[in-house]
């Protein structure tokens, strides 16, 4: 398999450009590709291969020769947090008697509880409190496998979103070994997608959409119920979200193209999973299309895309919602409109400190601002330090 240096030198010469022009096509600096070409390639970002795939005119994945390359792993803090929880899907099975079992509903009804921190996006209680919760969940015999899916789809959610990706994928796997509900199996599925698309694994991101975008599509689209809709509608986003970022404009706008339909067809933000919460609708595809624009660089149209919708939003503070956020602050950040920009994050802040935290994108869209201003005024500097931004 080639190595990126070697990918990047030989499609180069294939459209007949020097180092320069290729700099000057991408916007990645000249030292940079010359860095890339002599095989200095630790730590390329996502973001800088599209820049040269959309020069070079190929796909993004096809300077991925070895997968990832955008991975962010969580920090020694957030890993020590978690810790008791990965110890908890390790830890043998240890049977109580009869009289020690907790209720399956107390299962159900602690899940529901993390559920609802995990909403308010307070994940170091969260972390505190799922070892009980495994723990108990694998006591139950088999009239409890669905509930033991359940927790363990939520835990998988949890991880992905603390960036403990490895644990996430195993806990994926064993949740869709215990589960039979098809909202526990794709609640999953979307997990694991959601990860490799965190890590910048494209191909991996690709195959598993859509292969059960595949296998979920309804049989009778006019008969298809609002949750059959959702979850359907929602792998093609996830395929959307992989083209753009894949230098593939034409996939984008097609898998688009049949998310809208089916939020066409059920007509509002419908909730088609919960524990966690996920919705699916007009306003869901409407900031998939933010983000495309915002990826390929086109933040005027993205920005004219989010002042079309609704002020109230259902589930406002889902992750989901507030990654739009993330993108409206981007686009204005990519127009130089740094007060918006630093608005809007400030904003986030205010609403979801705890997950503001765990985005690397927030600390992209700061280290924009950092590197593009003269000078910082105190709450950008107070900003800085709270995504943790590195010097």
């Amino acid at each position: 398999m080639a190595e990126l240096g070697e990918l990047v030198r030989s499609v180069r010469k294939r459209r007949a450009l020097t180092q320069q022009e290729l700099a000057d096509l991408s916007g990645v600096s000249l030292a940079r590709i010359r860095q890339l070409e002599t095989g200095g390639h630790q730590g390329v970002r996502l973001a800088t291969l599209r820049k040269l795939a959309v020069a070079l005119r190929v796909r993004t994945s096809v300077l991925q020769p070895g997968g990832s390359t955008d991975a962010e792993h969580a920090s020694p803090a957030t890993a020590d947090i978690w810790e008791p929880v990965r110890r908890a899907l390790v830890a043998p099975d240890n049977p109580r008697r009869d009289d020690e079992q907790p209720p399956s509903a107390d299962v159900e009804g602690s899940l529901a509880a993390l559920a609802a921190l995990d909403e308010a996006h307070r994940y170091a209680d969260v972390a505190a409190m799922l070892p009980d919760l495994i723990a108990d969940a694998n006591t139950l015999g088999d009239e409890g496998r669905e509930i033991r899916a359940r927790v363990l789809r939520f835990t998988a959610h949890s991880l992905v979103q603390n960036r403990q990706f490895d644990t996430a994928a195993l806990t994926v796997d064993r949740a869709v070994d215990a589960a039979a509900d098809p909202e526990t199996v794709m609640g999953a599925i979307n997990a694991l997608i959601w990860s490799h698309l965190r890590q910048g694994n494209l191909d991996a991101a690709r195959r598993l959409a859509e292969h059960w975008a595949d296998e979920v599509e309804p049989q009778r689209f006019s008969r298809a119920t609002p949750k059959e809709l959702a979850r359907w509608g929602k792998l093609y986003l996830y395929i959307a979200n992989v083209a753009v970022r894949d230098n593939s404009p034409g996939a984008t706008d097609d898998a688009l193209s049949v998310a809208r339909a089916a939020a066409v067809r059920i007509g509002r933000e419908a909730v088609f999973e919960r524990l966690p919460l996920r919705a699916f609708g007009p306003v869901s595809v409407a900031h998939a299309a933010v983000e495309s624009a915002v990826i390929a660089e086109e933040p005027t149209r993205a920005l004219a895309i989010a002042e079309r919708l609704p002020q109230a939003i259902p589930a406002a503070n889902v992750a989901a919602r507030l990654r739009h956020r993330l993108d409206v602050a981007n686009a204005h950040a990519q127009l130089r409109q740094w007060p918006e920009a630093m608005g809007t994050l400030a904003e986030l802040r205010t609403a979801a400190p705890e997950w503001l935290t765990q985005q690397r994108y927030a600390r992209d869209i700061v280290q924009t601002v950092v590197s593009e201003r003269r000078t910082l005024t105190p709450d950008m500097r107070e900003l800085a330090d709270f995504v943790n931004l590195e010097y």
